[in-house]
């Protein structure tokens, strides 16, 4: 007992070590999954420095509330935790962030329904303002031109950047529009349901669609 509590403890001042300053190596601050990887999903403004600031996080996809609903629908499951490494520099009031997400998951092919893993990579380069009074609109104004510079800024207050909704987004976006386990998968036999990746079932098929049959032998003059 007196082990594990002293190894719990050590976790706590570990955790608690990453949402300080950086360490003194240099280093990206890292923050493993289900031990701060949930407030290491902040940005500390004070803590970017004229060369920028790097941080390298994990996540429990459990966290997300979107991803969480489309686990329960069944449309996937996780087999990794989403991992983010970023960079931020301030540019006035602007804080510009690039980086890369990524993760893998379990989704059900969309033609012979086998689950298949497959990768999910994102990168991202987003703008963060606190200078909302910059985009809002008077009530005697009907229209705004904006700037290209304040296209698709995200408003955040105080000096903390929430980047939890930017990851969850990031993630959605990376799923695949097509989801096959293979472009060559040929699924399920439409008579027997057999597998036909595993092979010819023996059933017979009609080579060409009945619904067209009386356009086989029409001729454009």
């Amino acid at each position: 007992m007196v082990i594990l509590f002293s190894f719990l403890m050590s976790c706590a001042i570990m955790a608690d070590s990453y949402i300080g300053d950086e360490p003194a190596t240099g280093l990206p601050m890292v923050a493993p999954a289900g031990m701060g990887g949930m407030k290491m999903m902040h940005i500390h403004v004070e803590q970017i420095t004229a060369d920028g600031l790097d941080l390298r996080f994990e996540a429990d996809p459990q966290k997300f509330e979107v991803l969480v609903e489309m686990i329960d629908r069944g449309e996937c499951e996780f087999l990794a935790p989403i991992k983010t490494s970023l960079r931020a520099v301030r540019i006035a009031d602007r804080v510009e962030v690039k980086g890369d997400v990524r993760t893998a998951v379990g989704l059900p092919c969309a033609r012979c329904l086998k689950v298949f893993e497959t990768a999910l990579n994102s990168h991202f380069a987003l703008t963060y303002t606190n200078r909302r009074e910059e985009m809002e609109i008077t009530a005697d104004q009907d229209e705004v031109e904006l700037r290209p510079e304040e296209i698709n800024r995200i408003f955040f207050q105080g000096e903390t950047i929430n980047l939890q909704d930017a990851i969850q987004e990031q993630v959605i976006l990376a799923f695949p529009i097509r989801v096959l386990c293979s472009e060559a998968c040929r699924g399920p036999c439409p008579q027997c349901g057999a597998d036909l990746n595993e092979g010819d079932c023996g059933c017979s098929r009609p080579l060409s669609d009945s619904r067209f049959a009386s356009l086989k032998n029409f001729n454009l003059k």
